[in-house]
């Protein structure tokens, strides 16, 4: 009885280390469900990476996932090794060229910033139907767990300048995908959903 139970807390602690909870074979059906296990460790640091592109910002739109809300900018026909990226928390978002506070709904805010235009460069026309100082177009937050709120802050000399309420200072994460910049804010700190 004593090596069992030493078998089973060793066990134990061995699925506990490595984020799978050990279940007993008589245990319930229902306790044998796999638990989901989020990523941590992304931080709350500003995150960049230098480079520009001329092809112009065309939408941004966002998504839930299991452990985090998801924006997504889309900027057709850049490679991921040229698009550049800027994204941290702030204490308030100043728009870009007029240094105009735009107000952010949430407990902190995040500006990201792509360096990619959102007109085209050609003719100075816009791309993207943001305005400034308005919540971004066609992106609805309800159900959202992290984010509180979007603005489009302005496209100026060529960078595109946003505002993500989100519910605290969360984790996040940047990622480059070619034609797209991916920002993922965490649910928690936990690494729990």
């Amino acid at each position: 009885m004593v090596r069992s139970t030493r078998i089973w807390a060793a066990l134990t602690l061995l699925g506990t280390t490595i984020g799978v909870a050990a279940v007993p074979a008589d245990a319930a059906p229902a306790a044998t469900a796999q638990t989901t296990v989020c990523p941590t460790g992304w931080g709350s640091l500003p995150k960049t990476r230098s480079a520009a592109t001329s092809h112009p910002v065309t939408n941004i739109r966002a998504g839930r996932h299991t452990c985090y809300d998801r924006m997504v900018i889309d900027v057709p026909g850049a490679t991921a090794g040229r698009l550049g990226y800027s994204v941290r928390y702030v204490d308030r978002l100043y728009q870009d060229g007029s240094g105009r506070v735009l107000p952010v709904a949430g407990g902190a805010v995040i500006e990201v910033r792509v360096t990619a235009p959102a007109y085209d460069p050609a003719t100075g026309a816009a791309v993207y139907p943001g305005r400034p100082g308005r919540p971004l177009p066609g992106v609805d937050l309800t159900g959202y767990r992290a984010f509180r709120d979007t603005r489009f802050a302005g496209s100026f000399e060529g960078d595109t300048q946003i505002g993500l309420g989100v519910r605290a200072r969360l984790p996040f994460r940047v990622l480059r995908v070619d034609g797209h910049v991916v920002v993922d804010v965490a649910h928690t700190w936990t690494g729990k959903p």
